[in-house]
């Protein structure tokens, strides 16, 4: 999700001579040496906040946090101080000290949104949900039109499970122009009305992310030997996407494709990063680049097709691909919903994931792979050997998980899983740690409805490999609804452990759904809430059942001949980007 576009204070220029335009080399000894002849002016409050910003544009954080002090002493209702000297101290590592300045911060009404703001959005960095949704809400009661507030303070309501989602609503705000201001995360999980989701997405898009003004590819393409593929993305790192991307990468067919990486990511150190790298033939760093200058250096690599592998999550360069580097420009994984940016031709997907009867909705023009979308590595991790016990799980009990960030947990979906947990008075339900404000609203949802806290399971992040061994502690996976889980389902079925999920109309809702039919288990795909509980409730009531679906997965054949035949990927996607190449 992108951050808060929040503004920082300017100089105090008109209280003072001017020094608009000089550097901080010329205006920091300018204004000390003002300071020191007009110590007492009625104008020293001024000069010190016009030092203070100089010195943040030097890098020289401790002189500005000196400088806008001594602002504030000199004048304490001078709040675009407090704003500066709360940046200052963040950027410093002092979120505390930054988090104090801006809540006693002296503000006529004007500057208060932005001093709530700023805390909201430093409170949410650091997953103190609670704290940020009463600053963001506190900032929506003084001015409701402010579309990112609002969307950061409903995804900050649904990463604590705070339900109903809108309740008790924004003064001034309609029920659904709150639905409208989601954001493009947040409405996955919202809604599978995929019109829906577009229209937010669209929205968004519009707030922004301008038009570029110039299309930089020739609309005719180009005339290379090899297609010239251009992967897009903030990503080749230790995360999902890396994991999943990264035996495309190797494989694709040399004596066909000439693969580059436009890379934002920031260094991990990771040994999937260092592999992720040497599958590129050329590793492009763009992090440091403008969009315009990002989008110039893929012009000027020619690059046939552009695959973007962010879609509308963090770290995304939307704004390069709105100057349209390449002739053809395609969305694949990183966001699975509707990409409604003009400039992407196509959204990389599969019949299952994006049945007929919903593709008018989609934005960009689906292109569906002849089989399952998603991409995943099959080198098989070496695991570490764990017991139920070492993981806090009772030995005798049917361990209902799921691993699914919290802001996926809906209230309905967990309103099933207390009514599955009813009817299987012997299971436990074991989640993934995410945040203390989520987990504690969740118990109190489970003590209300009668659930022992002792059923409830919250296991501590873990190293990659730890977590995948996790999975095959669990005997059944829940799914989340209307957002699936993706790689996790995936990672979840590998490790031989059944999962039962709902399937709706947005590509979000259907993505279990798709690796279900492909391992051979489809009986597992619910399209009702009530059939989803049955189907739950029957696999831990009935062995032979539950045995038939561990049968399907043992040894782990069924996925590696469908979800982890990467060779066979490979070629579907290969096959794909040759179709949508454009040669003048």
């Amino acid at each position: 999700m992108a951050p808060l576009d929040l503004a920082a204070g300017t100089p105090l220029e008109a209280l003072l001579p001017s020094l608009e335009g000089a550097p901080p080399a010329l205006a920091i000894p300018a204004y000390r040496a003002w300071l020191a002849a007009n110590a007492a002016s009625p104008l020293a409050f001024a000069a010190w906040f016009n030092l203070g910003v100089q010195c943040a544009a030097a890098g020289d954080r401790a002189g500005a946090i000196e400088a806008y002090r001594q602002a504030l002493a000199r004048k304490p209702d001078l709040h675009q101080a407090a704003v500066n000297l709360g940046l200052a101290l963040e950027a410093s590592g002092e979120a505390e000290a930054a988090l104090a300045a801006w809540q006693g911060a002296l503000q006529p009404d004007e500057a208060r949104l932005l001093l709530l703001n700023h805390s909201g959005r430093l409170l949410e960095g650091q997953k103190r949900y609670a704290e940020a949704e009463q600053a963001l809400r506190a900032s929506l009661l003084t001015d409701p039109r402010q579309p990112d507030v609002v969307q950061h303070w409903s995804h900050i309501r649904q990463k604590s499970c705070l339900w109903p989602l809108h309740a008790p609503g924004i003064p001034g705000v309609a029920a659904r122009d709150l639905v409208l201001q989601s954001g493009p995360l947040g409405i996955l999980a919202l809604t599978d009305d995929v019109a829906l989701q577009r229209e937010v997405t669209a929205a968004w898009i519009a707030r922004k992310v301008p038009p570029a003004p110039a299309r930089l590819a020739p609309e005719g393409g180009y005339r290379h030997d090899r297609i010239r593929v251009g992967y897009l993305s903030s990503d080749f790192c230790r995360h999902a996407m890396g994991t999943l991307i990264v035996e495309l990468l190797e494989r694709h067919d040399r004596g066909r494709f000439e693969v580059f990486g436009y890379c934002s990511t920031r260094e991990d150190g990771s040994a999937l990063r260092q592999r992720i790298i040497a599958a590129l033939d050329h590793h492009v760093p763009i992090g440091t680049l403008s969009e315009e200058a990002a989008a110039r250096r893929i012009r000027a690599d020619e690059i046939d097709i552009l695959v973007d592998l962010n879609g509308l999550t963090q770290g995304a360069r939307l704004g390069a691909l709105r100057w349209k580097p390449a002739p053809v420009q395609a969305t694949y994984l990183g966001y699975v919903g509707p990409v409604p940016l003009p400039e992407l031709d196509w959204l990389i997907c599969d019949a299952q994931v994006v049945p007929p009867d919903q593709a008018m909705h989609y934005a960009p023009r689906p292109l569906p792979l002849a089989g399952l979308y998603q991409a995943n590595d099959s080198r098989a991790p070496a695991l570490p050997a764990l017991t139920r016990r070492e993981e806090g799980l009772p030995e005798d009990a049917f361990v209902l998980c799921c691993f699914n960030n919290f802001y996926k947990i809906t209230e309905d979906v967990f309103g099933a899983w207390l009514e599955i947990l009813h009817r299987l008075p012997h299971a436990v339900l074991w989640l993934a740690e995410d945040n203390a404000t989520g987990e504690e609203t969740l118990r109190r949802h489970a003590a209300a409805r009668g659930i022992a806290p002792d059923r409830l399971i919250v296991a501590p992040r873990a190293e990659p490999a730890r977590y995948l061994a996790r999975l095959g502690l669990a005997d059944l996976f829940l799914d989340t609804f209307p957002y699936n889980a993706g790689t996790v389902a995936s990672d979840a079925l590998r490790m031989g452990l059944p999962l039962v999920t709902l399937s709706g109309r947005s590509f979000a809702s259907r993505m279990a759904g798709a690796l279900l039919q492909a391992v051979g288990l489809p009986d597992c795909i619910a399209t009702t809430l009530d059939g989803y509980m049955a189907t739950a409730v029957a696999h831990g009531s009935d062995p032979a059942r539950h045995a038939r679906a561990r049968a399907v997965l043992a040894g782990g054949e069924a996925w590696r001949r469908s979800i982890g035949d990467s060779a066979g990927f490979t070629a579907r996607m290969e096959a794909a980007l040759e179709a949508i190449r454009l040669r003048p």
